[in-house]
C-alpha cells in the first residue's frame, strides 16, 4: 500500500488524476469516470450506474469507503485521494500586479499631459539660440542668463515628472491594498464554511476545503453543496439547481428517480447523505470556473453559466441575485395577461440590476463630474489668457520680430502656460473622492469584523447608516436561540415546570420518548459540556435540541431509540418547510404496520388531531370544543409568557391496505395528541438596550416571525419593540393578507400603505409575507423619504426578503448558506446589537466622506482661483506645477486617509437618519467652505501684491523665464499649505461643532499625517530649492507663516457663531436626484451616465475631455424622456399590479428613486405616525 501511494505521486504530478493512472491509485474508478458520470442526470446517471457498477454500494466500496461509518480518519489515506482526485479547492483567479497597477494609474489622462508638457519643457531647456545672440528675441530671455542659471531649466521637468511618479505610485498602492484586503476577506469567508461528514462512524464538522472524494457528507435544508456526489439516503429531498441550469423550479432527488447532486447548488428542503464523487476543479462548478479562468469558452456555455466570471462574491452574488429573481418571480403570482412580457423586462432589468450604485457613490459620481467640469474651463481659460497677454506684449507693443532661431524660446514659454494650465486642473479635479470613499469603507470593513459584521458589499455599509427600518427575526437574533421547554401539557396536566417521569404514564413516557428521537433530525443532539458545570451543547435545530433535552430531563435516553431505528430505516419524511410548519416522520414496526410521528406548530397541528391521550395512557375524542378549550387553557397562556409551543402527535397505520404515502394530507390526519409543551428562548440581556438605542436614532424596529402572535407579541414587549399604550399594530400572516389584498386576491400599495406604518410585529409569517412586507415598505410613496430598510435572515426562505432588502442581514451562526449567499453583511454573533454597530459605521462613513469633501473642496476653490488670477495679472501662477502637486498630494491622498479614518461614537445614533435625496453638502458645510476660502484667498492676494513690501524683500512678480526661485513666493507657498494644514483639524467638524480637537487623540492615524506634512514641508521649503520652486525662510518669516496658518482655527470660531439659517443665498450641492417620476428607458439612459461617468472617474479625469459631448447629449436625451415620461409615469405608478411589477424598476437605481424633492429629516416615527394615518 505504501509503494503504491508513492506511485500515484509520480503517476499524477500537477493535474490530480488526468492521466490514465487511476486504477493504480488503488481505488476501482478514474477521476474521468467520476467526471462523465456526474455530468449526466435522472434515469441515464442511474443506468450509468448499473452499468458500471451495478448499484451506489458497490461504488462506496470501489472508493474505500463505507456508507454508515464514512472514511476513517487516516491522514495517509485523506492525502492519497487528494493526490488522485484533486483537491476541493478552485484556485482563485490571479491578482493584478503591483506594476500592473502602476500601468493603470499612469493611464490617467491629466497625469499624461503634465508628462508630455514636462518632457516638451525639459526637451527645450537644453536647447540655445545659436551664435549666443540672445538679444535679438526681445528681453524675453534676458535675466536668466547673468544669473547663470540657464542650465537649471531642466528642473521644472524633472521635478514634474518625478511628482507625477509619486501620484501614481500611492494610487497604485492604494488599490493594491484594496485588492488584497478584498481577498482577505474572500478567504475568510471560504473559511468559515464547514461542512458534516461522517468519519469513522461519527459525524464531525470539517471545512468545505477539507472535504476529500469518497467522505459521505450530510445534507440538510439551507445547505449550498460544497461538491458533487450521488444521494445514497434521502427524505423528501429538493434542490435549487438554477445556478447550473438556469431552471428555478426545484428538483426532487431520490436515490430510485435522480441520485444526482452538483456543487453549487442549495438545499430547499429535506435532508439526506451524500457520497462525495467530485470535488475541486473536476467538480461541475470547478469545471465552468476553470474554462472561464483559461478565457476559452464557446458563447453557449458563457449564457448558461454567466454567473460565474470569476471567484470573487461579487459575481456569486450576480448568481444568486438572478435566481432568487426567479424565485421572487415563481413566489408572486403574476395576475395579469402579460406576465410573460413582464418577465422578459424582469430578465433584462435583472442584468442591469447588479450595476446599481449606492446612494452615496451616485451623489458623489454627479458632484465630481460638476467640478471637473468646471476645472476644465478655468484651465482652457487660464492657457488662453497667459498666451495672449504673451503675444501682445511682445510682438505687438514691443514690436519685436519673431526670429527662426528665437522660436525654441518661445515655444518654451507656451509650453510654460500649457504646464500651468495643466495644473489648475490637476488641482481642480477630485480624484481624491473615489479614493476617500474606498479608504473610508474599506478601513470601515475592516473594524467592523471586530464588531462583528462581515460585510459582503463595500456600500451595504454606508447604505446602512441611511437606514429607516429594521424587520428583524425573533429566534437567534433578538433571543438567545437557547431553546428550553418550560412547561408541557400531558395527561390532562398542565405542569408548570417539567414533571418527574413517575408522574406520567409510562406508556405515554414510551410514546414521548421514540416521538422525539425518530422525528427530530438525525443531526440534532445534545452534547455534554465543555467546562465542568457549563451547559450542555446544542448541535443541529434548536427547537428539536429543546424537545430532546426535554426527553433527558425526564430520564429517557434518545439515544438507545436512535441506534434501534437507525436513519436508513426510517420509511419516510416529510421534513419541515415553512409551508407545512411541522414534520412527520413514518417507521416501520416489527409486525409490518406503520407509525407516524408528528410535530409541529402547536395551533395548526391540533386542527389535524382527533384524538388525546388522557390520563391513562389511553387516546379519547378531541372535539373542536375540547381544542378551543386547550387553545384557551394552555396554548394562549403559554403564548402570552413568550413561549413558543409544539404540539406532539402520533397515528398508526395498517400494513395492509397499503396507505398511499404521497398523499400527505390525508396521510397527516386523524392524529393523536400527545402533549403541548412551552419552548422558552430567553431574550438577550443585551436586546433591549440596542433597540431603545435604535429608536433614538430614528429608526423603526419591527419583528417579523413565524412564531404566533402572543409569542411574538410577549417577546416584542420584552423587546422594548412594542410599549404599552402606545398606537401599533400586531397581526399574523392571514390576517396581513387579507388586508392587502384586493377581491381578486392582488396585493395592493395602497393597502400596505395603511399598515406599515404602524405594524410592528407579524407572527406566523410566511417568507413571502416577509418579502411583500419588505417590498411594500421600500415602494411606499406615502413618507416624503424613501424608507430604506434593513432585514435580517436566517433560513433559506428569507433569501427573496434578503436580496430586496436594501441591506440583507444574514446569521453566521444559525445562517443557512443561501441566506448567506443573498446577504450583505453576515453578523458573525448572530446579535441584534451587532445591526446597531452596523448603523453606527454606515453613518460614520458618510460623516467622513462630508468631512473630506468640505476641507477638499476649499482647498481647490483657492488654488484654483490664486492660479487663475495670479496666471491673469502677472503671467505667471504664484503656485508652480511642482508645489500644485505636492498640495493636490496633501489634500487627496493624505487628506482621505486622515479624515476617512475617524473612528465612530455614540454621539451618531442621536440624530435622525439623512435620507436618500439629503445633499451631501449640507448649507453648515456650504458656509465653512466659503468662509474659508474668504479668509484664504484674502491672505495670499495681500501677500501676491503687498507681501514683498510687508517682509522688506524682493518682489517674485514677473520674474523672467528661470529665475531662481524668490522668497516673495515661497512665503505664499508656504502660508498656503499651513493654511491648508490647520483647516484639515477644521474639517473634522461638519455639524457646526466648535470643538474641533476633540477625540482628536483617538485617531492616531490624523495626528501623524498632520504631523508628517508639516515635516517634509519644512524640508521642501528649506532644502527643495530649484525643483520645488523654493528659496529657504528665516525664522522670523517662518513664524508669520505659522501664525496665518493658525488664524484658520480662530476664523473657524468666527464662522461658527454665525447662524447657518439667516445665510438663505447658500445653496446646497450633491443632491440626490430628481422626484420619482423616472419611466423605465429614462432609467436606462441615466443608469448609463452615472455608470459612464463612474467608470471614467475611476480611469482618472479622462471624463472632462472625451465625455463632454456625450454627456451633454445624454442629459438632453434625459430630459427629453422626463418631460414626456413624467405624465404616463404618474398614471403608471397608480396601478398597482403594475407597481408590484415593476418592483425591479425601482430596485435597480436606489440613487435615482427618490419619493419627493422635499427634505424630510423625521423618519415615521409614532410622532407622524397620525399624520399619515389622516392622510392615507
Amino acid at each position: 500500500m505504501g509503494d503504491l501511494g508513492n506511485s500515484t505521486v509520480d503517476f499524477h504530478p500537477k493535474k490530480p488524476g488526468l492521466d490514465k493512472g487511476g486504477h493504480e491509485g488503488d481505488f476501482g474508478v478514474t477521476v474521468e469516470e467520476l467526471c462523465s458520470l456526474m455530468e449526466l442526470r435522472g434515469p441515464e446517471a442511474l443506468q450509468k450506474i448499473q452499468e458500471n457498477y451495478t448499484d451506489t454500494e458497490t461504488l462506496c466500496h470501489r472508493l474505500k469507503t463505507s456508507p454508515a461509518d464514512g472514511l476513517s480518519d487516516n491522514p495517509a489515506d485523506l492525502e492519497k485521494r487528494r493526490q488522485v482526485f484533486g483537491m476541493n479547492f478552485i484556485p482563485p483567479k490571479k491578482p493584478k500586479t503591483f506594476l500592473q497597477l502602476v500601468w493603470e494609474a499612469l493611464q490617467d489622462v491629466t497625469l499624461i499631459i503634465l508628462e508630455i508638457a514636462a518632457i516638451i519643457s525639459l526637451g527645450l531647456s537644453f536647447y540655445q539660440p545659436p551664435g549666443g545672440d540672445t538679444e535679438a528675441c526681445g528681453n524675453v530671455s534676458a535675466g536668466a542668463e547673468e544669473e547663470g542659471e540657464a542650465e537649471a531649466g531642466w528642473i521644472e521637468g524633472a521635478a514634474i515628472l518625478l511628482s507625477v511618479l509619486c501620484v501614481v505610485l500611492v494610487t497604485a498602492f492604494n488599490d493594491w491594498s484594496k485588492e488584497k484586503q478584498f481577498r482577505g476577506l474572500q478567504s475568510r469567508i471560504e473559511q468559515e464554511q464547514r461542512f458534516a461528514v461522517v468519519r469513522n462512524g461519527t459525524v464531525i464538522q470539517i471545512p468545505v476545503a477539507e472535504m476529500v472524494v469518497g467522505d459521505i457528507a450530510q445534507i440538510k435544508y439551507g445547505d449550498l453543496l460544497p461538491a458533487d456526489g450521488v444521494l445514497i439516503q434521502g427524505n423528501d429531498l429538493k434542490i435549487d439547481e438554477s445556478s447550473l441550469t438556469g431552471e428555478s423550479d426545484h428538483v426532487r432527488k431520490s436515490i430510485a428517480k435522480d441520485p444526482m447532486l452538483l456543487s453549487g447548488t442549495h438545499v430547499m428542503e429535506g435532508s439526506g447523505k451524500m457520497l462525495v464523487t467530485a470535488v475541486g476543479v473536476n467538480s461541475q462548478t470547478g469545471i465552468i470556473f476553470t474554462l472561464l479562468g483559461a478565457g476559452e469558452v464557446e458563447e453557449e456555455k458563457k449564457d448558461c453559466k454567466k454567473g460565474k466570471q470569476d471567484g470573487t462574491l461579487e459575481n456569486n452574488q450576480n448568481k444568486a441575485k438572478k435566481q432568487d429573481e426567479a424565485v421572487a418571480m415563481e413566489m408572486q403570482p403574476l395576475k395579469s395577461a402579460e406576465g410573460g412580457e413582464v418577465e422578459e423586462k424582469e430578465k433584462k432589468k435583472s442584468s442591469v440590476a447588479k450595476k446599481e450604485k449606492s446612494v452615496l457613490q451616485g451623489k458623489l459620481t454627479k458632484l465630481a463630474v460638476q467640478i471637473g467640469k468646471a476645472g476644465l474651463v478655468m484651465s482652457a481659460i487660464t492657457v488662453i489668457i497667459l498666451m495672449l497677454y504673451f503675444v501682445i506684449e511682445t510682438f505687438v507693443i514691443q514690436g519685436v520680430v519673431w526670429l527662426t532661431e528665437c522660436t525654441p524660446i518661445y515655444v518654451q514659454y507656451f509650453v510654460k502656460f500649457f504646464i500651468i494650465g495643466v495644473t489648475v486642473l490637476v488641482v481642480a479635479v477630485p480624484e481624491g473622492l473615489p479614493l476617500a470613499v474606498t479608504i473610508s469603507l474599506a478601513y470601515s470593513v475592516k473594524k467592523m469584523m471586530k464588531d462583528n459584521n462581515l460585510v459582503r458589499h463595500l456600500d451595504a455599509c454606508e447604505t446602512m447608516g441611511n437606514a429607516t427600518a429594521i424587520c428583524s427575526d425573533k429566534t437567534g437574533t433578538l433571543t438567545t436561540n437557547r431553546m428550553t421547554v418550560v412547561q408541557i401539557y400531558i395527561g390532562d396536566q398542565l405542569f408548570r415546570n417539567i414533571p418527574r417521569p413517575d408522574q406520567i404514564n409510562p406508556k405515554t413516557l414510551e410514546l414521548i420518548t421514540s416521538a422525539i428521537a425518530v422525528n427530530c433530525a438525525y443531526t440534532s443532539k445534545i452534547i455534554a459540556a465543555d467546562k465542568e458545570g457549563g451547559l450542555p451543547k446544542q448541535v443541529g435545530n434548536k427547537t428539536e435540541c429543546a424537545l430532546l433535552g426535554l426527553v433527558l430531563d425526564l430520564k429517557q435516553e434518545y439515544q438507545a431509540v436512535r441506534e434501534q431505528i437507525p436513519e436508513e430505516k426510517l420509511y419516510k419524511v416529510y421534513t419541515f418547510n415553512s409551508v407545512r410548519k411541522s414534520m412527520s416522520t413514518v417507521i416501520q414496526m416489527p409486525d409490518g404496520s406503520f407509525r407516524l410521528y408528528s410535530k409541529g406548530a402547536s395551533e395548526i397541528l391540533l386542527t389535524k388531531c382527533s384524538f388525546v391521550l388522557g390520563r391513562d395512557g389511553e387516546a379519547r375524542a378531541f372535539r373542536p370544543r375540547d381544542k378551543d378549550e386547550m387553545v384557551k387553557k394552555v396554548i394562549e397562556p403559554m403564548a402570552c409568557e413568550g413561549l413558543r409551543t409544539i404540539c406532539i402527535a402520533y397515528r398508526e397505520f395498517p400494513a395492509d391496505p397499503m396507505p398511499d404515502w404521497d398523499n400527505e394530507t390525508d396521510i397527516v390526519s386523524n392524529l393523536i395528541c400527545i402533549t403541548v409543551v412551552g419552548i422558552e428562548d430567553p431574550v438577550r440581556a443585551e436586546v433591549p438596550e440596542a433597540i431603545r438605542k435604535c429608536q433614538r436614532a430614528g429608526i423603526t424596529v419591527r419583528m417579523v416571525t413565524g412564531d404566533n402572535i402572543n409569542t411574538a407579541r410577549a417577546i416584542a414587549a420584552k423587546c422594548g419593540i412594542i410599549h404599552p399604550g402606545d398606537d401599533f399594530l400586531c397581526m399574523d400572516g392571514k390576517e396581513f393578507n387579507r388586508r392587502i389584498r384586493n377581491e381578486k386576491g392582488e396585493i395592493e400599495q395602497e393597502r400596505i400603505d395603511k399598515i406599515w406604518p404602524k405594524l410592528r410585529v407579524l407572527a406566523r409569517s410566511s417568507p413571502t409575507d416577509k418579502h411583500t412586507l419588505v417590498k411594500g415598505i421600500i415602494d411606499s410613496t406615502i413618507v416624503e423619504q424613501r424608507q430604506v430598510v434593513a432585514v435580517t435572515g436566517d433560513g433559506t426562505n428569507d433569501g427573496p426578503a434578503l436580496k430586496k432588502a436594501d441591506v440583507g442581514f444574514a446569521m453566521g451562526i444559525a445562517g443557512t448558506d443561501v441566506a448567506k449567499e443573498a446577504s450583505d453583511i453576515i453578523l458573525t454573533d448572530d446579535n441584534f446589537s451587532s445591526i446597531v454597530k452596523a448603523v453606527m459605521w454606515g453613518r460614520n462613513v458618510y460623516d467622513s466622506i462630508s468631512k473630506f469633501l468640505q476641507f477638499q473642496l476649499t482647498v481647490n476653490v483657492v488654488a484654483v482661483i490664486v492660479a487663475f488670477t495670479g496666471a491673469c495679472i502677472t503671467q505667471d501662477s504664484p503656485l508652480k506645477a511642482v508645489q500644485m502637486l505636492w498640495v493636490n498630494l496633501i489634500m487627496d491622498t493624505f487628506a482621505s486617509l486622515a479624515l476617512a479614518t475617524e473612528p465612530p461614537t455614540e454621539s451618531l445614533l442621536l440624530r435622525k437618519p439623512y435620507g436618500r435625496n439629503n445633499p451631501l453638502i449640507s448649507t453648515t458645510m456650504m458656509k465653512n467652505i466659503l468662509g474659508h476660502a474668504v479668509y484664504q484667498l484674502i491672505i495670499i492676494f495681500t501677500l501676491l501684491f503687498v507681501g514683498e513690501r510687508i517682509f522688506d524683500i524682493d518682489s517674485g512678480r514677473n520674474a523672467p523665464l528661470h529665475s531662481p526661485p524668490s522668497e516673495h513666493y515661497t512665503i505664499i507657498f508656504n502660508t498656503f499649505v499651513l493654511m491648508q494644514l490647520f483647516n484639515e483639524i477644521n474639517a473634522r467638524k461638519i455639524h457646526g461643532e466648535r470643538n474641533v480637537f476633540d477625540g482628536i487623540f483617538s485617531n492616531p492615524i490624523f495626528c501623524s499625517i498632520v504631523l508628517g506634512t508639516f515635516a517634509i514641508q519644512i524640508v521642501i521649503v528649506q532644502f527643495g530649492g530649484k525643483p520645488f520652486s523654493c528659496s529657504p525662510l528665516n525664522v522670523e518669516q517662518w513664524l508669520w507663516c505659522l501664525f496665518v496658518g493658525m488664524g484658520e482655527l480662530v476664523w473657524g470660531q468666527v464662522i461658527a457663531s454665525v447662524p447657518t439659517h439667516q445665510l438663505k443665498c447658500l445653496k446646497e450641492a450633491g443632491h440626490g436626484s430628481a422626484p420619482d417620476m423616472i419611466m423605465d428607458e429614462d432609467l436606462a439612459e441615466d443608469e448609463e451616465e452615472i455608470d459612464h461617468a463612474e467608470r471614467e472617474l475611476r480611469r482618472g479625469q479622462i471624463l472632462w475631455f472625451r465625455g463632454l459631448n456625450r454627456i451633454q447629449t445624454q442629459m438632453e436625451v434625459v430630459s427629453t424622456f422626463k418631460r414626456s415620461g413624467s405624465f404616463q409615469g404618474a398614471a403608471r405608478r397608480r396601478s398597482s399590479v403594475l407597481s408590484q411589477l415593476h418592483d425591479v424598476t425601482n430596485n435597480s437605481t436606489p440613487s435615482h428613486v427618490v419619493l419627493s424633492t422635499a427634505n424630510a429629516t423625521g423618519a415615521p416615527g409614532s410622532e407622524s405616525l397620525h399624520s399619515v394615518n389622516g392622510t392615507s
